[in-house]
């Protein structure tokens, strides 16, 4: 099901039997769960400690997450389950490791754990690879 917002954004709500989540644009003042799912990004191979919390205070990692809506190329959706916010997809153009060139944005995704596997960063991506179309 696809619901006009009042910015004439496109919001799409996704339901199964054990779950019922929207897609949607991150909010202004919810920018700063960027930096929570910047951390929940990080690769920790299995057997490793994960680094601390601060790790994404370098400036190697802030690049994706500094003044995040005030640039070109910065688009964020979210999963929002009941209010909550679980997942994010982002993109930014950025001179980082995998920059291609100053149209192309990087692209980053993140879901809290407990709601990894069940479909819902896979929408994510779709949502925004139509996004990034338009």
């Amino acid at each position: 099901m696809t619901v006009k917002l009042r910015n004439e954004q496109v919001s799409h709500r996704f339901s199964d039997k054990h779950k019922s989540y929207v897609i949607r644009l991150l909010r202004k003042y919810e920018v700063e769960l960027l930096k929570d799912f910047l951390y929940e990004a990080i690769f920790i191979p299995k057997g490793t400690e994960p680094p601390a919390r601060d790790i994404i205070e370098k400036p190697e990692l802030r690049v994706y997450t500094d003044d995040f809506g005030a640039r070109k190329g910065d688009n964020c959706l979210v999963a929002d389950l009941g209010g909550k916010v679980v997942g994010a997809v982002w993109t930014r153009i950025m001179d980082d490791n995998g920059h291609v060139d100053d149209e192309t944005p990087s692209f980053a995704i993140s879901l809290y754990k407990e709601y990894r596997g069940q479909g819902i960063g896979s929408q994510l991506m779709v949502r925004m690879l139509e996004l990034l179309k338009w």
